[in-house]
């Protein structure tokens, strides 16, 4: 089986998973130079420039492979621009979310770009496979942000039994044991965010950090009223007066063929307002992402301390027999 590391070339199969208004370039930095891989989502920076000097950046601070993470449906106004600015840079992989990603294989194969594909369940899976994917990432229910209805264990081995590229698994992973397990299952890999969130290097805000520590894994809901897909938050207050389902509007729009493509690109601009106001300033509006992982984030450290907790775990795990229990 061709593992994550082997992959890419690093020490051990981790993402730090690129997370929506969470990960920047410093976070990516801390990781590559701790052994794991990462990706950042394109749509963290406003202008092309930004998202070039981001880059630039991060090359500058390590030859180590990373990625980025793009938005390939047509609510992404920034799409074709940010694709033609990533070609050009060559970056290392793309990570494609919401869309078909079969213009960005086809632009990306003849450069030696990688592309990762997230996907929730086989269909899109064998889709995207058909397509020229380097690999699939396998969006489980226990995934923060955009989650998959089926769990790590289904959906991992649903994938790894029935596809011929490496199946990344996102979602649920806080530990080395945890780590060690989805490769039992037959990952090539995982990965990894919302213990991240409250990591030194992120710029939310104080507020949110603590949030991801006083929160717990009971405290994770799902709701489709910020993008108009599932989506994973913190059941702060806010959330809660807001309710998690979307109204009668909002699925009269969705159902509608005509409306349907504005109906999509309006709720999804109004979810990420939602979601940047409350990752960049204190209000009473909060709503921030998170995944059942919260319950393993205990107090704010660097990105470095928490790889190497996680890979430390892993590391003195590795020499036990294969785990392949469905958990």
């Amino acid at each position: 089986m061709t593992t994550l590391d082997k992959l890419l070339g690093i020490r051990y199969p981790i993402i730090l998973a690129p997370m929506f208004l969470i990960s920047n370039s410093r976070m990516v930095i801390a990781a590559l130079r701790s052994g794991i891989t990462a990706a950042f989502p394109a749509l963290n920076y406003r202008t092309d420039e930004e998202l070039r000097a981001a880059i630039r950046e991060i090359r500058q601070a390590s030859d180590k492979p990373f990625g980025v993470n793009l938005i390939v449906n047509r609510s992404n106004l920034k799409y074709k621009a940010q694709l033609k600015t990533l070609l050009e840079l060559k970056i290392d992989f793309i990570i494609t979310s919401l869309g078909s990603p079969q213009e960005v294989i086809e632009q990306c194969k003849p450069l030696g770009i990688k592309v990762f594909c997230d996907v929730v369940d086989l269909k899109y899976a064998k889709k995207v496979e058909a397509m020229g994917a380097d690999a699939v990432i396998a969006v489980n229910n226990r995934a923060g942000g955009h989650a998959g209805a089926m769990s790590p264990y289904e959906l991992v081995t649903l994938l790894k039994n029935n596809c011929g590229i490496p199946v990344i698994s996102a979602g649920g992973v806080a530990t080395g044991k945890d780590l060690k397990q989805v490769l039992d299952w037959g990952a090539a890999g995982a990965s990894i965010g919302t213990i991240f969130i409250a990591c030194e290097e992120s710029d939310i805000t104080p507020e949110y950090k603590q949030a991801m520590i006083d929160y717990g894994e009971k405290d994770i809901v799902m709701t489709t009223k910020l993008s108009g897909s599932p989506l994973t938050v913190i059941n702060t207050p806010y959330v809660q007066q807001l309710g998690t389902k979307a109204n009668l509007l909002e699925l009269i729009l969705n159902s509608n063929k005509t409306l349907k493509k504005y109906a999509k690109m309006l709720i999804a601009f109004r979810g990420m307002k939602a979601v940047e106001k409350a990752a960049f300033g204190a209000t009473y509006k909060t709503v921030w992402c998170a995944g059942p992982a919260i319950e393993h984030v205990k107090s704010i450290q660097p990105i470095a301390d928490i790889i190497h907790t996680v890979t430390r775990q892993f590391d003195e795990v590795s020499n036990e027999p294969p785990n392949v229990s469905r958990r």
